[in-house]
């Protein structure tokens, strides 16, 4: 079993008699339908559908803890605040002693399973509190191996919807529950089918460049480099130009660096074919 720790996680727990229709008509996971033990990924959006803030979320007893980053964690606490009006809902931040997250054949007791994780096959549970070094490094290889992106780091908030980040995949985003913030939106996206950019495994034969690197394919861009590992990266990308560009055999660059471009194999998901008239 490895274990790292991560000192940039903050919790809070939400409590009261009303905590669960409470985040259940707010938020994009599937609250009333979330196992014991079970973190899965989530969000709170605008009405216009993109992400606010991205986080985990698991019961804890009769209620339930958020963890998320630390840099935002206060400023989502004023959200949800805003939406209590007159629920009976508790707030309270967690003490700030981070997170510590366990991968391998065995999961830690006490911790709860990582199910985004899951998805990508592989087992990791996470719990409060520092019981590992700080081996961020090898977590940070390991969410990109699982193409798993967070706020800061992949994307700007207000700056990608839930299907950009593969929520739609990974159990983060419910289309069987009511309304929510910015369900309308994102439920149109579904049905048509209209989600273009997504997270992709990017790779090269050398070290990659930093985050933010643009990547282009015959000058024009196709999506950012995010999180870096060595030759190992994610970026949310184009994919209607990414297919172009496999379909034509033109080079994927990001910077100078000759790169591949692939979907994750877990989601299903595939480029799309070439297409005469794409939008610009």
């Amino acid at each position: 079993m490895t274990k790292a720790y991560l000192p940039t996680r903050s919790l809070i727990r939400i409590s009261g008699k009303d905590a669960q229709d409470f985040l259940h008509s707010l938020i994009t996971t599937d609250v009333e339908g979330l196992p014991e033990n079970e973190a899965r990924p989530g969000a709170l959006l605008t009405p216009q559908g993109k992400i606010l803030f991205d986080f985990l979320i698991w019961r804890d007893g009769e209620g339930f803890v958020i963890e998320t980053d630390a840099g935002q964690r206060d400023t989502l606490m004023k959200r949800l605040m805003m939406y209590k009006l007159r629920a009976a809902v508790d707030l309270a931040a967690l003490p700030d002693s981070g997170v510590t997250v366990f991968w391998g054949d065995e999961a830690d007791q006490g911790a709860v399973v990582d199910s985004a994780f899951a998805k990508a096959g592989i087992s990791l549970s996470r719990t409060q509190g520092q019981h590992a070094d700080d081996q961020a490094e090898a977590y940070q290889a390991l969410r990109i191996a699982a193409a798993l992106v967070v706020s800061g780091e992949d994307y700007a908030p207000q700056d990608a919807f839930p299907h950009d980040i593969l929520l739609d995949k990974n159990g983060g985003l419910s289309f069987r529950k009511g309304c929510y913030v910015g369900q309308e939106v994102v439920s149109r996206m579904q049905h048509r089918g209209t989600a273009r950019r997504r997270v992709a495994h990017v790779t090269a034969q050398v070290a990659l460049p930093a985050a933010g690197t643009e990547i282009t394919a015959s000058g024009k861009p196709v999506g950012t480099l995010g999180s870096v590992s060595d030759k190992n990266a994610l970026a949310i990308v184009r994919i209607d130009r990414v297919g172009d560009a496999v379909a034509n055999g033109l080079p994927l660059l990001a910077g100078d660096v000759p790169v591949t471009i692939e979907l994750p194999a877990w989601t299903g998901l595939t480029f799309p074919a070439e297409t005469e008239g794409a939008e610009p």
